[in-house]
């Protein structure tokens, strides 16, 4: 892999010393950049004086720390003081390792075993559908008037689609390719990014009549591809989302009996097997994004492959299983499928990769980036899109507020008009939408992603990466029982990812936050996630679907055997399942438990919810629950926010709290405008509605009552007891709590209601770990309560009497 050495990262300086001297190995990099320097240079100090002016006014510290990074006079981030770039140039040809694994090239090319790693960084992304993402047209002016303007799905021609679609290398090998597929029942396709294999292979089967004796089904990890793609392959077939092509995710469909092409995400394929075990109705299942392996795909590679088998013995008709990636372990797959590999030639411009050149990590990131991005955004040509990667909504909506502030300065107009998008997986589909729009001339979009952005969506117009090398990701602690969610560097094949997405149109530069040799010493492929998570979910859908020797089920890669009998023994706590004859079976309530899409502690909530004549607010709760926070606190109006959402205090805690400002939404005629009044975030809880009535609408149709306590709290909170029984907490100093089912010690979490109040017990609803283990979501509850649901599983745990309670309870 060739280095060289490159002068201020290619007109992107980061030294104080360095402003204004762009120093470029090549002359033609940023076109018109000589005429704008000197104009730019001439403003350069006036608009940092004024940064920093404003910055200087910031209450935040660590708000006023980052946006003193955005100015050349104001101090570089953490560790990035003078930090110069490595570029790392990719060579033109693929260099596959074989590792001695076969595999079928449909391009003439050579292939090789994706399991190690190539000496190309061009990214391999697991869908394409070059410029098949649909433009959105939306107008400028009235946008900045309204920012709650609806986009318009612009139709394309039908000559431009078909112009698409040819231009797309796996069109070109059509026939080739289901010729190829016609042999084998099971087949592994790894095709390049930018080949077209997510959107074009369902129509190949379908224009060739393969759907004739049964519909083709599309999985994918994440609803907001499965949606988009959907949207994108109704479009090429000129029909109407929900008819010829639909799709499922969870708490939305558009589907008919019509319906031959169906997109979903692999969750909610795991909940038809629970309807139809031998998912006859499908003749053909794509898995797609089958390098990401997560829970719900490892589990469907499983029940697939008994599927295959059952069918077969039953003499039905033969299932077909295509998995389908950019970047997977192929030798593994081979191995575990028993399955031929195909290789599927892409599209992909170079990619210049840049490592920072410095002695120690990184360690503010956001600031970091923020600090890069507005570098490479004084320095390039409008129309070029930056793609910056964090981790988590809370962050991205920080970093989006931070970008936001350039539009106040009276300098900035000078450059290209900078447009901030964000993009997670809570973010509403009209307002991923924004992310898609076409930048318009004399601007330039940000967009600020997730993880979300590494496979599962194509963004057009992206030519600048900046990698943070972060991501936040859920893993279990066996010892405490608990999942905990951590920010933690990604791996080679995502960082690979990553930089891939500024080469889909025409060449780009990843910025890498990172130095070379923290990409050297990063794992290959992230572990996959039912190595790392609580099964309590997937050990109760095995059983659902009558597997009853889960411990023994056919993973790709097995998780331990600990963690599968922690599993049993938290449904067998939770009345889910019960021993006969030595196996594990699921009693009435886990039966019921195992028809919502939730984890088995808010389902048995649900399903109590009539027990305690409050059924209306569980919903609710369980709702808000399903949703990022729904609480918008800005820097510096963090005292109007308080004193705003006063109104909602209860001193019962945060889940009644919840429960108080979903009734004041529900209450209100503008809802919009109440949220901005009231500081609470108007998507999240327009999703957490939407979560309600699909929940209310399962509910209904398994007879659970819909029952109101009419306002007596208590009954909510004893409610909830009963499913998150083991998250109570006992305190033992005036700050400091003990869980009493792992006794681990821990702190409300200063977000909390409760954080100012000394509470003998609470109920909370997750950990989050930082430096140290905080309860999140609190409220206070009773010794009584405790007892009353459960006394020898309390007693066991040696809980304390309270002045408040009642001597009958003293244990």
């Amino acid at each position: 892999m060739g280095k060289r050495k490159r002068n201020a990262i290619v007109g992107f300086p980061v030294s104080n010393q360095m402003v204004g001297s762009y120093h470029l190995d090549d002359e033609n990099w940023f076109e018109g950049l000589k005429e704008l320097r000197e104009a730019r240079e001439k403003k350069q100090k006036a608009f940092d004086r004024s940064l920093y002016a404003v910055n200087k006014k910031s209450k935040k510290k660590k708000k006023k720390k980052l946006n003193k990074n955005l100015s050349e006079d104001a101090s570089q981030p953490e560790n990035a003081e003078n930090v110069e770039f490595e570029e790392i140039v990719p060579s033109n040809q693929h260099d596959f390792q074989t590792n001695g694994v076969p595999l079928v090239s449909l391009k003439g090319k050579k292939f090789g075993a994706a399991n190690s790693l190539s000496n190309s960084l061009q990214s391999r992304s697991n869908y394409d559908y070059e410029n098949g993402i649909k433009t959105v047209n939306f107008d400028n002016s009235n946008y900045k008037q309204n920012k709650s303007q609806i986009l318009s799905e612009v139709k394309l021609d039908r000559k431009t689609i078909l112009n698409q679609r040819q231009s797309l290398p796996i069109y070109d090998i059509k026939f080739e390719l289901l010729d190829t597929l016609a042999k084998s029942c099971t087949n592994i396709i790894m095709g390049e990014t930018g080949s077209g294999k997510t959107t074009q292979i369902p129509q190949f089967l379908h224009e060739e009549n393969y759907d004739k004796e049964g519909a083709i089904c599309i999985t994918q990890p994440r609803r907001v591809a499965a949606i988009t793609i959907a949207k994108r392959v109704a479009e090429e077939m000129n029909c109407k989302i929900g008819t010829l092509v639909g799709y499922s995710v969870r708490f939305e469909e558009m589907c008919s009996k019509n319906t031959k092409i169906k997109f979903v995400t692999d969750g909610m394929l795991l909940r038809e097997v629970l309807k139809n075990p031998l998912l006859l109705k499908y003749k053909y299942i794509l898995l797609d994004e089958a390098h990401e392996r997560t829970v719900n795909t490892d589990v469907l590679f499983g029940i697939l492959k008994s599927i295959q088998k059952k069918r077969k013995l039953k003499e039905k008709l033969p299932l077909h299983l295509i998995i389908m990636s950019a970047t997977m372990d192929v030798s593994n797959f081979k191995t575990y499928f028993n399955a031929p590999a195909l290789y599927v030639e892409g599209r992909q411009h170079q990619i210049n990769i840049q490592h920072v050149k410095i002695n120690k990590p990184i360690t503010d990131y956001m600031s970091a980036c923020l600090t890069f991005m507005v570098k490479v955004h004084r320095v390039a040509k409008e129309q070029e899109d930056i793609l910056i990667f964090l981790t988590g909504q809370e962050e991205i909506d920080f970093a989006i507020k931070l970008i936001e502030n350039f539009k106040k300065f009276e300098e900035f107009p000078s450059y290209p008009i900078l447009k901030a998008f964000p993009l997670y997986a809570a973010l509403p589909y009209q307002k991923q939408l924004q992310v898609f729009a076409k930048t318009p001339p004399g601007e330039r979009k940000v967009i600020v992603s997730t993880n979300i952005a590494e496979t599962s969506v194509t963004i057009p117009g992206i030519k600048y990466v900046i990698d943070s090398g972060r991501v936040k990701v859920r893993t279990y602690n066996s010892r405490s029982g608990f999942d905990e969610l951590k920010v933690c560097k990604i791996s080679q094949s995502q960082s690979m990812q990553r930089a891939g997405r500024a080469g889909r149109e025409c060449p780009g530069v990843c910025y890498r936050i990172y130095t070379n040799q923290e990409f050297v010493d990063m794992p290959f492929n992230t572990d996959p996630e039912i190595l790392r998570t609580n099964l309590c979910s997937t050990v109760l859908k095995l059983l659902a679907m009558k597997i009853k020797d889960v411990i023994n089920f056919d993973f790709m890669d097995k998780p331990k055997v600990e963690n599968l009998q922690l599993a049993l023994d938290q449904l067998k706590s939770l009345k889910a399942i019960e021993e006969v004859n030595g196996a594990p079976v699921l009693t009435e309530l886990g039966r019921k438990m195992s028809l919502f899409p939730l984890e088995p502690r808010y389902a048995k909530l649900l399903i109590n919810g009539p027990t305690y004549s409050c059924t209306e607010e569980i919903l609710t709760i369980v709702a808000m629950l399903s949703t990022d926070s729904v609480l918008v606190t800005p820097t510096n109006k963090r005292e109007e926010a308080e004193e705003k959402r006063k109104k909602f205090f209860s001193v019962e805690g945060d889940h009644i709290i919840l429960l108080n400002i979903y009734k004041g939404f529900m209450e209100c005629t503008n809802k919009q405008k109440w949220c901005h009044r009231s500081f609470v975030n108007y998507r999240n809880l327009c999703y957490a509605e939407n979560v309600r009535q699909q929940l209310k609408e399962i509910c209904v149709r398994n007879n659970i009552p819909l029952m109101s306590c009419n306002g007596k709290t208590g009954l909510v909170l004893r409610c909830l007891i009963s499913g998150l029984f083991r998250n109570v907490a006992e305190k033992v100093t005036d700050k400091n709590y003990i869980v009493l089912h792992t006794r681990e010690e821990v702190k409300i979490h200063p977000s909390s209601s409760m954080f100012r109040l000394s509470e003998d017990y609470v109920l909370f609803t997750e950990l989050v770990k930082t430096e140290k283990t905080y309860m999140h979501i609190n409220s206070s509850i009773r010794a009584q309560w405790l007892m009353e649901f459960d006394s020898e599983y309390f007693l066991s745990k040696h809980i304390k009497q309270t002045k408040s309670e009642s001597k009958s309870y003293i244990f």
